[in-house]
């Protein structure tokens, strides 16, 4: 039996803390605060098994411009922070080529295969499989141009068994009829899943891994050191293996490791509206303007945005507010008084690739992060893979194309 520190208390850290305790291993977990907010927490919920084609496509660079200057649009940046983003920007920009979607495609729809075979036993275990509603999820367009830019994508995903229904804009209104006419083109997705709630998840996980013995330590790993991470406050605690599942942060502790990792937080931002108004069935993505709406147990959730801003910086609220604005276009009976308004790190690769994998640089650590909007689909997968890393055993899933070594 091993002695495994695993760091970072998010859906993928507890995934695999859950995967290596089956094991037989003795696992403790390190995070700056075990059970407070974490992009795990505050997502929309919304379990994608067809997210799989990567952020940076081709064409996209000639929308960003127009992004970044509309206050309702997908994407801000913040100057400031550019010096430190361009490393990540130019790669980002050069993962855009058509064979880079298609490789990239190839490897998320390996992760994506497994989504329900991993995430099923979970849920059971934590007595959560009602807090899974598989009713798939709407894709909604104003514009036919809009529609048709977007064919090849879903064409690409049909070629991994992704299915998609292609529907009218009066169709989608029977489906939910809370949506505006300004939706002429829409597609259905049964294969999609969202939650009633994705922070009971990660609660319940961590409170269950804690019953069965598993420390969640509160600190900040610092330092290596003969075998032991160096927290912040001095502490030293003692390994045989190590696991960095620390979300948008893990790229320092990569660099403490001597691995570099190409990782920005894609803060995203939602609205939850407990008395929203207005009713859907399933999770809604508003696919022109990148932001989705799903129904909660709390409340109906409108999320998305990307801003690029770094880790420190304070959020910006306004994002918040301009999202559920800009969902009244689409659900006109929608009220947004007493919203509650968050923001988390999505933690982001410029490829789209999470990083899963050992260290080249030291055998016995072990990465785990960078899964931006997937983690809470792909993280028992992931643990199920780090489990069978750190076993020896074969992966369920070719690990390849996830490793640290693409960046160095």
């Amino acid at each position: 039996m091993s002695r495994i520190l695993v760091v970072g208390a998010g859906i993928i850290g507890l995934s695999c803390a859950r995967s290596l305790l089956a094991d037989g291993h003795e696992v403790s977990v390190l995070d700056r605060d075990p059970a407070g907010d974490k992009a795990s927490f505050g997502n929309a919920g919304g379990v994608g098994v067809t997210e799989i084609i990567p952020a940076s496509v081709p064409g996209l660079v000639w929308k960003v411009p127009r992004w970044l200057f509309d206050p309702l649009g997908p994407l801000s940046l913040r100057t400031a922070h550019l010096p430190k983003l361009a490393p990540w920007l130019v790669r980002f920009l050069r993962s855009g080529s058509w064979p880079d979607v298609e490789r990239i495609a190839g490897a998320l729809a390996g992760l994506s295969a497994r989504t329900y075979e991993d995430m099923l036993p979970l849920l059971a275990e934590l007595d959560l499989l009602g807090d899974l509603h598989q009713v798939g999820a709407l894709w909604v367009y104003e514009t036919r141009e809009g529609f048709e830019a977007d064919r090849r994508f879903y064409d690409l995903r049909r070629r991994y068994g992704l299915v998609f229904e292609e529907m009218s804009g009066a169709e989608a209104r029977e489906m939910e009829p809370a949506l505006s006419d300004v939706v002429r083109h829409a597609l259905f997705t049964p294969q999609w899943s969202h939650v009633s709630d994705p922070k009971r998840i990660v609660d319940r996980l961590r409170v269950n891994l804690e019953q069965r013995g598993v420390p969640m330590l509160a600190g900040e790993m610092a330092a290596l050191a003969d075998g032991a991470v160096v927290t912040s406050a001095g502490a030293r605690l003692p390994f045989d293996h190590l696991v960095i599942a620390a979300g948008a942060w893990s790229g320092r502790l990569a660099k403490l490791v001597g691995d570099r990792a190409l990782i920005e937080s894609e803060r995203g931002y939602n609205t939850t509206l407990p008395n929203p108004g207005v009713s859907l069935s399933c999770e809604v993505i508003f696919a022109e303007r990148q932001f989705v709406a799903t129904p909660l147990d709390m409340g109906l959730r409108i999320g998305g945005a990307a801003e690029f801003a770094g880790l420190e910086a304070k959020p910006n609220y306004e994002r918040s507010k301009a999202l559920a604005e800009l969902a009244r276009r689409y659900l006109p009976g929608l009220s947004i008084a007493g919203g509650t308004r968050w923001m988390g790190h999505r933690p982001t690769t410029p490829d789209s690739l999470p990083v899963i994998g050992r260290s080249p640089r030291r055998g016995n650590v072990f990465y785990a992060f960078g899964h931006s909007h997937t983690g809470l689909t792909f993280g028992p997968t992931t643990g199920r893979l780090i489990g069978e890393l750190v076993a020896g055993r074969t992966p369920c899933v070719d690990v390849a194309p996830f490793g640290i070594e693409r960046f160095q």
